[in-house]
């Protein structure tokens, strides 16, 4: 690459330093506000980014990265429980596994009916899962709030959600009845012992939800189907090649990525989008109209000075590309101050945790923490530059644009 166009530009850019020097309060401001606006941006795009990540990590590990069923068991309903269930599980989770990038396969067998502790009775939903395997991977995304959490050769056994479980008056050892309707539509019946009491962190949930055991569900309901087979990825970034790459091979089964069952994680996303890309933009505009306005005031000071340049055989094209260096220089110092800031605050908020309180819909907060990647860091900044070079170069078009005569005469 040759290095003379740029080392071209350095008298230029010494010239532009030198000028915004010339009245020191005027860029101070100007860098300040260029600062907080960068800082704003910075610091809101992150709290999105965490917000995103949990949200997406969270619900990954709810369902697994791809989730594999007949069609119908997304889409459809059911006449009878596992009406569209999926046969032959473990020769699909065999080959499943063959995939270098699959971890781990999880059935799932989803029913709902009624729970009952002998006095009172409610409507429930429950899940048969392979407990020792479903635990370890929603790790910190499941609270145990008293008990245990299954073991895989437990049978007979449930944990409950913290709502049904203080609804129903049960706790770790109580003794419950389970009602169902079976895959032949007749009514079957079960005693279970409460292992464990648990959240989600969503009530509404936490108020119908039911783990137990595959075996446990399958006996329940006299089948030996799945509702699906839930894929743990390596990573997530693998998912959608994932999904592309496994497919063609399970022939009429429908492969869902975790995205696509989480209606909530969409929801949050399309919201925060809307209202942090409006604060962006609100941002941007007062920082665009304070160093529009401090090089539009430096520009009509320096009506006469333009003038003489003018006169001495300087192009316009010279000078507006020096003004806009001026603001190159404010809006780069305001850019990388914003960020140092932005920085801090994301350390900050490590070293002195800060809990947010719980959203809508939730029983529980979260840490805020503010995700600072280098690509959105280096996109901000960039995108200030550009706004603020643009903004001086509009401002000092006209200026330089004005004959010479009438500049010098400029009051």
């Amino acid at each position: 690459m040759n290095a003379l166009p740029l080392l071209s530009w350095l008298p230029w850019l010494r010239f532009a330093w030198l000028n915004t020097l010339r009245n020191r309060r005027r860029s101070l401001v100007t860098v300040t506000i260029a600062a907080l606006g960068t800082a704003a941006i910075l610091i809101a795009s992150g709290f999105a980014q965490s917000t995103y990540r949990g949200l997406a990590e969270s619900s990954a590990r709810t369902t697994g990265h791809l989730v594999i069923a007949h069609a119908a068991q997304f889409d459809g309903d059911e006449d009878v429980p596992l009406q569209h269930g999926l046969s032959g599980a473990d020769a699909l989770t065999r080959q499943l596994l063959a995939d270098p990038q699959v971890r781990q396969v999880l059935p799932r067998v989803e029913f709902s009916g009624l729970i009952s502790n002998g006095d009172k009775s409610t409507v429930m939903t429950a899940v048969g899962i392979a407990p020792d395997a479903e635990f370890a991977v929603k790790g910190p995304f499941l609270t145990v709030k008293s008990g245990r959490v299954l073991a895989g050769q437990e049978r007979d056994t449930v944990m409950l959600g913290a709502g049904l479980a203080r609804s129903l008056k049960a706790d770790a050892g109580s003794a419950l009845t389970l009602l169902v309707s079976t895959t032949a539509g007749a009514l079957n019946a079960r005693d279970v012992l409460v292992a464990g009491v648990i959240t989600t962190g969503i009530a509404e949930i936490d108020q119908r939800l039911v783990y137990t055991d595959v075996a446990t569900a399958q006996s329940l309901l006299v089948t030996d189907k799945v509702s699906s087979l839930g894929v743990f990825l390596d990573r997530m970034d693998a998912t959608l090649p994932a999904r592309d790459r496994l497919q063609p091979a399970l022939g009429t089964l429908a492969v869902r990525t975790w995205e696509e069952q989480a209606p909530f994680y969409r929801s949050v996303r399309a919201l925060y989008n809307r209202i942090f890309g409006a604060l962006g933009l609100i941002i941007g505009v007062i920082v665009v109209f304070v160093v529009t306005n401090a090089m539009a005031m430096a520009v009509i000071e320096r009506t006469r000075e333009i003038g003489t340049l003018r006169a001495l055989g300087t192009l316009p094209g010279q000078l507006v590309r020096s003004l806009a260096l001026e603001g190159l220089v404010l809006g780069g110092a305001g850019g990388l101050l914003g960020a140092l800031i932005a920085v801090a605050v994301s350390v900050g908020l490590l070293l002195f945790p800060v809990q947010m309180p719980p959203p809508p819909g939730r029983t529980v907060g979260y840490p805020l923490v503010i995700d600072l990647h280098p690509s959105l860091c280096a996109a901000t900044l960039l995108g200030m530059l550009a706004l603020v070079m643009l903004a001086s170069a509009l401002v000092a078009r006209k200026t330089v644009r004005r004959p010479v005569v009438e500049a010098l005469a400029h009051v």
